[in-house]
C-alpha cells in the first residue's frame, strides 16, 4: 500500500487516538520505514474513499491471492471488472497481494 501524499504534515492536525500497544507495535512492523501514522492516514483514506465510493479500486486477475463468498451489504462495483453489484446480492471478496480486501463479481 503505497504512501498517499495529500498535505505536508504541517497543514495536519494532531489527533489522539488510543490504541493497544500489541496493536501499534504490529503497526509499525507492518509500516516499516514510512512509519505507521503513514500507514494508518493511508488505511483511514482508503475506507473514506470506499465509503463514498469517490476512488473505485481496480486491479488486474493477478492481484488476487485468495477470494471467498460474501454477500453485498450495499451497492459495490467490482474491482477486477467494473459492474455494479447491488446490496444483497451473492459476491466474492478478493485479497490481493497487497492485502486489501477489494469486492468482485461472482462470474
Amino acid at each position: 500500500m503505497p504512501t498517499l501524499t495529500r498535505v505536508s504534515t504541517t497543514e495536519m492536525e494532531v489527533t489522539s487516538i488510543r490504541l493497544e500497544r500489541s496493536l501499534k507495535e504490529k503497526l509499525k512492523a507492518l509500516a516499516g520505514d514510512r512509519g505507521y501514522q503513514a500507514l494508518i492516514r493511508d488505511i483511514l483514506w482508503q475506507y473514506v474513499e470506499q465509503g463514498t465510493g469517490a476512488s473505485p479500486v481496480q486491479i488486474q486477475s493477478d492481484d488476487i491471492c485468495a477470494s471467498f463468498g460474501a454477500v453485498a451489504e450495499r451497492d459495490q462495483v467490482c474491482a477486477l471488472t467494473g459492474s455494479p453489484i447491488l446490496a444483497n446480492a451473492p459476491m466474492r471478496l478478493g485479497l490481493t497481494t497487497q492485502g486489501r480486501l477489494v469486492p468482485l463479481c461472482m462470474e
